[in-house]
């Protein structure tokens, strides 16, 4: 079990720079921090977070004992809780997208945001920053965007915090074999058309899993490409 510390404020610049800071000064793992609104929120890439009143901005700090190549399934994991989190509440399903969107008819409704640090081998520090549309919607340019209120779901952001907070207890000292397959039961069928665009190129093909690391796995030209990046842009399902 987690011996989870919840701090809740009106307003942050971002929760997570709150943990990193936290974090570095030495902060026992078990904080989370939980902002009724963001004024200066991050996403994935460098990319601004749109933080509305109503919607969910909460992270939390853990020190796991694991390498620092496994820190990735932290991410898939995040994804994982959060897609559970809103079920006792809410009926239609969710759809993870790697590495951690979750979606709701096809539109974004939640993401992650992993900040870590090493101690040698293994992590000193993660932090993992979850944003939720509760209320709202925020646009985000080329995206399909939703909210819980869009689908007739009232949920307070304490509520959701509380869900995901139990989640990550429930997950603590899970595999990662575990982790793995929770989220491929929750992703998009294999075979999906998918397109991953990073700085260098632009990829299409069909998803075929994730390797046993979490990377990426898509089929393209007769072929298995291992992905550790990128934004991935879903085909018809």
């Amino acid at each position: 079990m987690i011996s989870w510390r919840l701090e809740t404020y009106d307003e942050l610049g971002s929760t997570s720079d709150l943990c990193t800071v936290r974090a570095k000064a030495g902060e026992a793992p078990g904080l989370a921090v939980l902002a009724r609104k963001q004024t200066a929120g991050r996403g994935s890439r460098g990319r601004s977070w749109q933080a509305p009143e109503g919607n969910l901005n909460l992270s939390v700090l853990l020190r796991p004992a694991m390498p620092v190549a496994l820190a990735g399934f932290y991410s898939l994991l995040a994804g994982v809780v959060a897609a559970e989190a809103i079920e006792p509440f809410f009926a239609p399903p969710t759809m993870l997208k790697w590495p951690n969107d979750v979606l709701l008819g096809g539109a974004k409704l939640a993401g992650v945001l992993i900040d870590a640090a090493p101690n040698g081998q293994n992590l000193d520090w993660l932090v993992i920053g979850i944003g939720m549309n509760l209320r709202t919607a925020p646009q985000i340019p080329g995206r399909a965007t939703t909210s819980l209120a869009a689908h007739g779901l009232t949920l307070s952001a304490l509520d959701a915090a509380n869900a995901i907070l139990s989640g990550f207890s429930r997950w603590h000292g899970a595999s990662t074999e575990a982790i793995r397959d929770a989220w491929l039961n929750r992703a998009h069928p294999l075979g999906t058309p998918l397109e991953i665009k990073s700085a260098q190129a632009t990829r299409s093909g069909t998803f075929a899993g994730l390797s046993p690391s979490g990377e990426l796995l898509l089929q393209s030209n007769n072929r298995i490409h291992q992905i550790s990046t990128g934004d991935v842009m879903l085909g018809p399902v």
